[in-house]
C-alpha cells in the first residue's frame, strides 16, 4: 500500500519536480549529456545485455555511455519511487519486474513508448506489450515471454497413468475436471502416497489467468468467477488429500521436486507435478533437484497462464528520450540481439519472428531431450496480458489470506469472501 501511496504521490507531484531532475542529470552528464543513459535494475541481464551485444553491436558501438546501477528487487521499488516522486537523480531508462510493472506502467511517469511498438508490433508477441500498455499508450516492453507449464515427473507418470509422453499426459490434465479426476488417480493407485501437487499456491497464476475480467473494473472491485473456482479446488483438494499441504517456496514444497517429501507423520510421499513457467525450469527444478535430471517431461496444463518477467521503460522527461528508446528497443524487439540471446541463454523471447527461427534447435537433457523452447511457444500464444493491473499485487495479498482462512476451515466461503471485500473497501478504496 505505501508502494501505491508513493506512486500516486509521484504523479501529482511529477510537473513541479522534473526541472529539478532534468538540472540534476544535466549536471552529471559530462561533456555530452546526449550520448549519455542511466540505466537501473533489479537484474543483471539487462547489464549483459547492455555490455555483451548492445554496445558490441557495430550499430551502436561508441554511441552511448551507459551508467549502470544495480539494485536487489526487494529493493529497487523503495529506491525508484522517491526519485520520481522527488524529481531528482532520476534514471533514463529502468527495469520493471512483473509484480509491481503495472504500479508504473499506469503513474504517468513513463515515456511514451507507443511510435516504438508501431514500428515492431507485426512480430512480436502480443502479451507483454499488453501489460505494459495503459490508456491505449505502451509504456513497458519486455525481450521475453513467461508462459507457465506442468512439469510432472515422468516416472510417476507412468507408474500411475501408464504413460510418460506429454501429449498423452496433458489428456489427464487438459482442464480442471480432468486434473481433479486424475488427482484422485493417483491417491487411488498410489495407496495415498502420491499428490498431485505439493502445494495448491501452485494452481493460483492458472486459474487467475483464467479470468474474464480483471481485479478492478471501472474502480469497482470485481470478485470473477475463476477466482471463486481457486478457493473451492485448493478446499477440495485439502479435503480430499490429494495435495502436499505445504507452501510454495518451503522446505517442503522444494523437497517435493527432490522426491523426499514427507507428511506429518514421517511417512514418504510422491509429488506427481509442479505448474512453473519458463524461469521456473531453469532457476527451480535444475537448481533444487539437479538429481532428478531426466525425470522430467512438461506439458499445458489445465489453461494457459503467465508468471513473472522483466520489462523495459523510460522516465516520461528523461533529457535523451530518442536514446532510451533506441535501448529499449534493441534489447526488447531487435531481431539479430535476440536470436543471440536465444541461443546463448535459452530465454524465450518475445520476438515471434526469432522464436519461429529458433524453437526447434533445442533439446532439453532435464526433460529426457524433450524440446521445451518450441512447448513454451505455443504456450505463450494463449496469455492474456489484458488482465494486470497495479493494485494486483495489493488485492492478491488479501485475497490469499481469505482462501487460507477458507481451505483452513476458519471460515465459510461466504464470510471469506465477504471479508475479503470488506478489506479491499477499507484498505484500498475499492467497493462493489
Amino acid at each position: 500500500m505505501k508502494k501505491l501511496v508513493a506512486v500516486a504521490a509521484a504523479v501529482a507531484c511529477a510537473s513541479l519536480a522534473l526541472v529539478g531532475c532534468a538540472k540534476k542529470d544535466s549536471a552529471s552528464a559530462g561533456k555530452d549529456a546526449s550520448n549519455k543513459l542511466v540505466v537501473w535494475s533489479f537484474t543483471d541481464e539487462l547489464n549483459g545485455m547492455i555490455t555483451k551485444y548492445f554496445q558490441e553491436d557495430a550499430r551502436f558501438k561508441g554511441k552511448y555511455e551507459v551508467e549502470y546501477s544495480l539494485t536487489p528487487t526487494d529493493q529497487f521499488p523503495n529506491k525508484l519511487d522517491p526519485v520520481l516522486a522527488s524529481g531528482s537523480g532520476c534514471p533514463d531508462v529502468f527495469a520493471l519486474e512483473d509484480a509491481f510493472v503495472r504500479k508504473y506502467v499506469e503513474s504517468g511517469l513513463l515515456l511514451d513508448l507507443t511510435d516504438v511498438y508501431n514500428e515492431i508490433k507485426d512480430k512480436m508477441i502480443a502479451y507483454p506489450a499488453e501489460v505494459g500498455t495503459y490508456n491505449g499508450k505502451v509504456y513497458g516492453l519486455s525481450w521475453q515471454v513467461t508462459p507457465g507449464a506442468v512439469f510432472y515427473r515422468r516416472s510417476l507418470a507412468k507408474k500411475y497413468l501408464g504413460t510418460d509422453d506429454p501429449a498423452e499426459v496433458q489428456k489427464y490434465l487438459a482442464n480442471w475436471d480432468k486434473f481433479l479426476e486424475t488427482a484422485e488417480t493417483l491417491k487411488t493407485k498410489s495407496n495415498g502416497n502420491c499428490y498431485i501437487v505439493s502445494s495448491t499456491g501452485d494452481l493460483f497464476k492458472p486459474f487467475t489467468s483464467g479470468r474474464k475480467d480483471p481485479w478492478v473494473v471501472n474502480g469497482k472491485l470485481v470478485i470473477d468467477q475463476k477466482a471463486i473456482d481457486y478457493m473451492e479446488m485448493c478446499k477440495t483438494l485439502k479435503d480430499r488429500g490429494l495435495e502436499g499441504r505445504v507452501n510454495q517456496w518451503s522446505e517442503g514444497w522444494f523437497a517435493g521436486m527432490k522426491g523426499v517429501l514427507a507428511d506429518e507423520a514421517g511417512n514418504a510421499k510422491e509429488v506427481f507435478s509442479y505448474f512453473l513457467p519458463t524461469w521456473g525450469l531453469h532457476y527451480v527444478l535444475k537448481t533444487n533437484a539437479p538429481e532428478t535430471s531426466g525425470d522430467w517431461a512438461m506439458c499445458a496444463g489445465p489453461v494457459g497462464y503467465r508468471w513473472g518477467g522483466t520489462w523495459v521503460g523510460a522516465w516520461a522527461k528523461t533529457k535523451n528520450p530518442n536514446a532510451a528508446k533506441e535501448l529499449i528497443k534493441y534489447v526488447a524487439t531487435d531481431d539479430t540481439f535476440l536470436e543471440s540471446w536465444a541461443r546463448d541463454t535459452g530465454d524465450v523471447v518475445s520476438n515471434a519472428k526469432v522464436v519461429e527461427k529458433v524453437k526447434d534447435t533445442f533439446s532439453e537433457p532435464f526433460l529426457g531431450g524433450q524440446n521445451h523452447y518450441a512447448e513454451f511457444a505455443e504456450m505463450a500464444k494463449t496469455v492474456n496480458g489484458k488482465l494486470s493491473q497495479g493494485t494486483d499485487q495489493a488485492i492478491e495479498g488479501l485475497f490469499g489470506e481469505a482462501t487460507g482462512a477458507y481451505v483452513n476451515g476458519e471460515k465459510s466461503l461466504d464470510q471469506a469472501l465477504a471479508d475479503f471485500k470488506e478489506q479491499c473497501a477499507a484498505q484500498l478504496s475499492l467497493g462493489e
